[in-house]
């Protein structure tokens, strides 16, 4: 297996594009370019330096031969960092980065300290010298369907990932509602049903801790907890639909405790 640096090594070059931040219920605050260059610093490979440059902000620069516990890497250099412990007295939030081919798209979810999504920060990126080729905003239809994948789900303590295939129908039923079912592994399927409201999906199979997806530009969504509770398990999740029969989904997991226990990359494929 590689190691997390090779994994880092997948986003070298430069990227251009926008740093759009949205309120919780999707609306577009503001949008700014952006060119982000990242670079080694000797021959070994073995440091770095990423020079972020926005419009209207003085550049940041950064130089590091290692990453923090709260970062990881997947092979093909997508990684998730965040909080390692949720707290409520202290901001907690996650960002999530996928990289495809000439493309990356982040998003960052930021908590305050009552607990409530704050805003939704998404970058969409491309190498410098190709194209965009940016997909429509996500909708509910682009995620009808059958589809299979994988899953690799990696952990803070760098233990061997877990690796195992996941099924997911997505259908609309005579009531109207977005009624999921999935399985991973060996388990059994579940069911979840949802409301729609425009770009907002709502699951409320449980009232006490209701969750949330909401739809962005770029085939984004992000999916979050209504309210973080207290002294339950949560989880935060980005999906990017790359191709109208390509999906990725990230899924960064804290126990019932507030403690950061792992990180999963589904790569999904339509097959129906």
């Amino acid at each position: 297996m590689l190691s997390q640096w090779e994994y880092f090594l997948q986003n070298l070059g430069i990227w251009v594009g926008s740093f759009t931040q949205f309120s919780p219920t999707g609306e577009e605050l503001e949008n700014i370019p952006s060119r982000l260059s990242i670079e080694t610093l000797n021959n070994n490979n073995q440091a770095a330096k990423l020079t972020l440059q926005r419009q209207n902000s003085q550049d940041l620069v950064l130089e590091f031969d290692n990453f923090s516990r709260s970062l990881l890497f997947f092979e093909n250099g997508s990684f998730c960092q965040g909080s390692m412990q949720f707290s409520p007295v202290s901001e907690f939030g996650a960002e999530f980065c996928f990289v495809h081919q000439n493309r990356r798209l982040r998003l960052v979810q930021l908590f305050n300290t009552n607990n409530n999504l704050q805003k939704l920060t998404l970058i969409r990126e491309y190498r410098e010298g190709t194209e965009l080729n940016e997909s429509p905003k996500l909708t509910v239809d682009a995620l009808l369907g059958k589809w299979e994948g994988e899953a690799v789900t990696m952990y803070p303590d760098l233990r061997e990932p877990s690796i195992y295939p996941t099924k997911m129908q997505l259908e609309i039923d005579l009531s109207g509602k977005l009624v999921q079912n999935y399985s991973f592994a060996n388990n059994p399927p579940f069911t979840s049903s949802a409301t729609i409201n425009g770009s907002i999906i709502n699951f409320d199979n449980n009232p006490q801790n209701p969750i949330q997806v909401l739809m962005l530009p770029d085939g984004a969504s992000a999916t979050f907890p209504v309210k973080v509770q207290l002294n339950q398990p949560l989880f935060l999740e980005t999906g990017w639909l790359i191709k109208s029969d390509l999906r990725q989904r990230m899924i960064r997991s804290y126990s019932n405790k507030g403690e950061w226990v792992s990180l999963t990359l589904v790569t999904e494929r339509k097959v129906d």
